[in-house]
Order: C-alpha cells, then structure tokens, then sequence
C-alpha cells in the first residue's frame, strides 16, 4: 500500500527509552512515496535521542520548544498542525497520555496535538505496573472517546528487565498503522 502524495507525518517523540524506536519509524516513513516526516521532541525525549538524529532521519528540522526558530514568524504548534496528515505520538509515555486526556497543553508536542484536525494515533509505551495503573486506563479510555487510537503497547521485555504489557508496538507496526491512516 502506497502512502498518498504529499502527506504530512508529524512524530512527536517523549521522553522513554522507547524513542529509538521512533528512530526506526521515521526512518521508515521518510522512504514512503510522498511523505513528509516532520519531528517535534519534547525536553525530555532530547535526553534520550538527540534532536539532530531525527533531523538527520526526517530531513527538516525538529523542534523541541514552542519558541525555537525565533529568526522565522512562524506559530510552530499551529503549523506543524495543520500541515499534519495524521500526528503520532511515538512513544507515548503516562505523562503525555495524561497531560492529552486531562487538556494541558505546556510543550510543543501537546500544542500540536490540541491544534491538529488530523487523526492522532498513541503509541504507548511504559513499564507495566504503569500501564496498568488505573489512572493510565481512564486516559487511554478518555483519549480513545477524543477519537484518537492507540497502536500497542504489547507484551514484551521492558528497559527495567521485566517482561509485561507496555513494551512499545514494533516500529513496523506503527508504520502501518500509520499508512492505513494516511490511506484513509
């Protein structure tokens, strides 16, 4: 299945281990026939990859603060969001999901998820005892009635050395879903 011409993926990437993951998606997105891979970070996924890993994987700039590129007027929140195909979160931590499901909105990443009309896919990824925390279920709940989906997690090796439910969805996975989104 061929991505449509000129898309727009927008990946916004947080703070867990899981982002090198989102390495391997961008990287696979930006070979679709027509699409854009643009990249926004929040602080903490900086501490995990580097901004200039995915600029070098997407070919644009990636932005990590709702001020960056003061040189350029550019409302980057509103931007990236109405350039955006479809938006991913990936990978999706607790902190995120509850920030999306209870309407704060204090980085870039949030901004641009809250400004997008299009289709917001979650991409969760967290050790288990937080995934299956009760707060987690009545966000991921709460967000799904927002109409956004989630692509995993599944039952893996998580980074702490247990095995449980919150690995992140294999990157080809999250592909895929995000081509049948753009598809749609």
């Amino acid at each position: 299945m061929a991505a449509p011409r000129s898309k727009t993926v927008v990946i916004g990437v947080t703070g867990s281990i899981a982002c090198y993951k989102a390495c391997e998606v961008v990287s696979a997105l930006r070979k679709l026939p027509g699409a854009e891979v643009r990249v926004v970070m929040t602080r903490d996924a900086t501490r995990f990859v580097s901004p200039m890993t995915f600029q070098t994987l997407s070919g644009h700039p990636v932005y990590h603060d709702l001020f960056d590129a003061p040189e350029e007027w550019d409302l980057l929140h509103t931007s990236l969001a109405a350039a955006a195909a479809v938006v991913a979160i990936c990978p999706a931590t607790m902190n995120i999901l509850g920030k999306l499901a209870h309407g704060l909105c204090d980085d870039l990443v949030t901004g641009v998820v809250f400004a997008t009309k299009a289709p917001v896919l979650l991409v969760p990824a967290m050790h288990r005892e937080m995934y299956a925390h009760p707060t987690t279920r009545r966000n991921l709940a709460a967000l799904k009635q927002c109409g956004y989906e989630c692509v995993g997690p599944v039952h893996g090796a998580l980074a702490c050395g247990v095995v449980g439910m919150g690995h992140m969805a294999e990157p080809e996975t999250v592909v895929q879903a995000i081509r049948r989104t753009l598809a749609r």
